[in-house]
């Protein structure tokens, strides 16, 4: 993405006109809300301000193109997923909601690339079970941040209903790669 001035590191400005025109000042041409989702895809970091009142609007032009990917096409997120996320607007653990998703965002990218290989290895050597052991220790992190002395100690044996959860986490990857493997035919 090409800027016209300024340093490589600050975001492109795009500014959101009254006739919901979006402007960007990086190329100084319009731009689509496909645009946006496309940079956003590209690691392209810019700012979406009103062009009025200059106010950072990043936020809910963000949302309005998240709600336009899950009208359009395949579905990412399910609905029990939204139903939890409203359900804490309000609650107490509302602020740490931010944090937790961020961070459960940045690990999932980060296994990103092993999730990939086991896929392309047809599961034979899945790190799955690696990933659910790691997102469960952040999890119990983030609980025992914001709630002290309720996280389990480390040092304990998994629990029965931690093996069930495991061993259902693997019929369900076996479901996923037997569809795969049908796609794939």
């Amino acid at each position: 993405m090409a800027r016209s001035q300024g340093n490589p590191d600050d975001p492109i400005i795009i500014k959101k006109y009254a006739n919901r025109r979006l402007y960007n000042t990086g190329t100084s041409s319009y731009i689509t809300l496909d645009d946006l989702a496309r940079m956003t895809r590209e690691d392209v970091q810019f700012k979406v301000v009103d062009a009025k009142s200059g106010d950072d609007i990043t936020h809910s032009i963000l949302t309005q193109i998240i709600m336009e990917e899950e009208s359009s096409g395949e579905q990412m997120l399910p609905v029990s997923f939204l139903r939890d996320l409203i359900s804490m607007y309000g609650n107490s653990m509302q602020a740490m909601m931010p944090g937790y998703l961020e961070a459960s965002m940045a690990n999932f990218r980060k296994n990103q690339a092993k999730l990939q290989e086991a896929f392309r290895d047809g599961m034979g050597n899945s790190p799955f079970a690696k990933i659910a052991e790691t997102n469960m220790a952040m999890m119990r992190a983030a609980t025992e941040a914001f709630m002290p002395g309720t996280a389990e100690p480390d040092d304990t044996p998994a629990s029965p209903k931690q093996d069930s959860e495991i061993a259902a986490l693997r019929e369900q990857m076996a479901a996923m790669q037997k569809k795969l493997d049908e796609l794939g035919k």
